[in-house]
């Protein structure tokens, strides 16, 4: 901390010109330096690294064009200069030698407040825990920062947003329409709940709720059931029966609420939060900390001159951010140029709801759970194309490709993003043909994965699949340090093309599929016809004030389409990983609810695994088309050549680390296949 303050009187003088000709950070809040962090741990030749913790405070002028986009920042509490103030709190991870590291900052948009690149490049590792020190040892200077407005205090990261007003000081009321989907029967519901996150709930404005109606139904294509009104109340019934506590932030239902059921309540709230203000937040510290030396006061930019290159990270929720993020124009840095060069877009098809009046960020729309959210409204591209349904032309880099400032991108898609967050749209013009991807759009689909390893699997009927993608992950990382620091080519795109009959429609990848004893086949998929949200929601930007419920537009509905399979019923296209070219089962991007939660709909973000039998006399019993283990393998000794086979082959084509081909190898020799 005293090496930053007395850096930060040196430089005070010259930081203050630049900050008042480029950045909106006006100050660095640091509250506390770990010099050298993980107990005094060296990571090769980027050696110790410390850890830096604060808050950046930072204010908006709502006239200004850059930040004009952001729905109701002219309604937030104002300072007498008529800016709009704001407190972020950040972390930085960095090496402690200047001179040492890669000299690039890897910005983790973090996901409902946690950060998750740590837990996805470091093996074993997490928020908390270095695992194998990969990002680390490779030298990436990290950055963590809040920008969702509506996370719990005592959430890593929350950034508490302003609330919007009516002119005058009134307060602002609107519809909001929430989504229940359970993995356990409970009596209340708290209204900042998602089924992805816990978020901070819109206050009903009323509690009478007068025009307030809850619905109930099994799958997403049954007709609502109106719940009566004399059997919920807005309270709280965890420990009074109902009617319960009353409370503007809670729904408690006579009898609770069960696992079998979609629940929508539509309800008139108080008091909704400019959470737009995320993207400037994120904007202009990046930006400050790429470009300024010091704050307003002296204190200096820890990053201050060691910075050559900028890359955004973001997975499911954060990779949705990223993608909205450059739709609305938030990649031009104030004073000019980008705030990043690359961004990792991880297993997100589409966009976000964040800037829209009563957003709920946390809320996904998937084919079972948070079907109707705001999240999946054309474009879906990258570049500019024609939308079938509704003959308009844009494209999600509309916006840097104006201002010159679009990043490299890596967008990398699990097969859950085919089968339930419809990323066939994001390569196709949504009537069943292929389109060319943009120069600077990278495509990675991990073949035969599901969203995120581990994910709970509860209300699913079938084993969750284990097939990692981890290994690519790490590999593209250092591919787009390399395009970036070097203009070294990455590996070419590898993502299912309709032309070549890899990109099908769901009910051919269906009747491919093995009919594996005890499995359903599935022709299900995540579709949605356009919806129209009102005359103050604007679909081609994401924002907006939303009218609820939302409303089809027509029948018709876009082309969706799925990666297809091989007779083991695995996906042929793609990056495959070691897992799936030499497999031990099939390994599929979807899964089914089971009895009691739904049955038959697609089950949350979670895929299945159906392992092979180990002989063809047990395959043969059970009535299973697909070669056994040793009919594939022969014996351990011929499981281990095929992995050693599928290792090169993944290391030649750049999707494999020396350190991580190493591991899978012995990993593969250790394992009790066929033995």
């Amino acid at each position: 901390m005293r090496r930053i303050l007395r850096l930060g009187l040196f430089c005070v003088a010259f930081a203050a010109v630049a900050f008042a000709a480029h950045a909106r950070v006006l100050r660095l809040e640091l509250t506390a330096v770990e010099a050298p962090a993980f107990g005094g741990m060296a990571f090769g030749a980027s050696g110790q690294y410390e850890r830096i913790t604060g808050i950046a405070h930072g204010e908006l002028d709502p006239t200004d064009p850059a930040n004009a986009g952001i729905q109701d920042l002219a309604l937030a509490p104002r300072g007498p200069d008529g800016k709009v103030a704001y407190a972020t709190p950040f972390v930085i991870l960095m090496p402690i030698a200047a001179d040492r590291g890669n000299h690039i900052l890897l910005y983790d948009v973090v996901n409902r407040g946690r950060p998750l690149a740590p837990g996805l490049y470091n093996r074993g590792g997490s928020a908390s825990e270095i695992g194998d020190g990969f990002l680390e040892r490779q030298g990436f200077s990290l950055v963590w920062s809040g920008w969702q407005g509506d996370l719990p205090p005592e959430t890593p990261f929350a950034f508490p947003a302003p609330i919007a007003h009516a002119p005058g000081g009134g307060v602002i009321t609107g519809p909001v329409r929430k989504d229940f989907e359970l993995f356990e029967p409970r009596s209340t519901f708290a209204l900042g709940a998602t089924d992805l996150g816990q978020g901070v709930a819109y206050p009903a404005a009323d509690l009478s709720a007068p025009g307030a109606m809850l619905t109930e139904r099994v799958h997403q294509d049954d007709p609502p059931h109106l719940v009566a009104r004399e059997d919920w109340a807005l309270a709280d019934c965890t420990k009074t029966p109902f009617p319960g506590t009353p409370s503007p932030t809670h729904l408690c239902r006579r009898g609770g609420f069960d696992t079998n059921h979609i629940y929508e309540f539509t309800y008139t709230a108080r008091d909704p939060r400019v959470l737009g203000l995320g993207f400037a937040a994120t904007r202009d510290l990046v930006a400050f900390l790429r470009h300024e030396t010091a704050d307003e006061n002296g204190i200096v930019n820890p990053l201050a001159g060691r910075i050559r290159v900028t890359i955004a990270h973001g997975t499911s929720q954060s990779g949705r951010f990223l993608r909205s993020f450059l739709d609305l124009g938030f990649n031009a840095a104030p004073g000019g140029g980008r705030v990043f060069d690359g961004m990792v877009v991880h297993i997100a098809a589409v966009r976000l709801a964040l800037n829209q009046r009563f957003a709920q960020p946390s809320a996904a729309s998937m084919q079972h759970e948070e079907h109707l959210a705001p999240t999946q409204d054309f474009p879906f591209t990258w570049q500019q194309s024609r939308d079938p349904l509704s003959g308009t032309r844009a494209g999600i880099l509309d916006a840097c490709t104006k201002t010159r400032t679009c990043p490299e991108i890596f967008q990398e898609l699990s097969s859950i993003e085919y089968w339930n967050s419809r990323a066939a749209l994001d390569t196709t013009d949504g009537a069943g043909h292929d389109l060319p991807l943009p120069a600077q759009v990278h495509l990675y689909h991990f073949a035969g994965t599901q969203h995120v390893l581990g994910l709970r699997a509860g209300p699913c009927d079938y084993a969750q699949n284990p097939n990692s993608y981890l290994e690519a992950m790490r590999a593209l990382l250092l591919h787009l340090a390399m395009l970036l620091e070097k203009k070294t080519p990455p590996p070419a795109s590898r993502y299912p093309r309709v032309a070549d009959h890899t990109l099908v429609e769901p009910a051919e990848a269906a009747r491919i599929f093995p009919r594996i004893p005890g499995v359903a086949g599935n022709a299900l998929i995540n579709d949605m016809p356009v919806m129209l949200r009102g005359p103050g929601f604007d679909a081609r930007r994401e924002s907006g004030i939303l009218g609820e419920p939302p409303v089809a537009k027509s029948n018709a509905r876009y082309d969706v389409r799925v990666p297809a399979v091989d007779g083991d019923g695995n996906e042929t296209d793609g990056v495959r990983s070691v897992a799936l070219q030499a497999p031990l089962g099939t390994y599929t991007g979807w899964n089914l609810r089971k009895p009691g939660f739904a049955e038959g709909d697609l089950c949350y973000l979670v895929g299945s695994f159906f392992p092979f039998a180990r002989t063809r006399a047990e395959r043969e019993a059970n009535g299973d088309p697909r070669p056994s283990l040793e009919e594939r393998y022969r014996d351990h000794a011929g499981y281990v050549a095929a992995v050693t086979a599928a290792i090169a082959r993944q290391s030649e084509a750049g999707f494999l680390l020396p350190e991580d081909a190493a591991r899978l190898r012995a990993e593969a020799e250790a394992s009790d296949v066929l033995r």
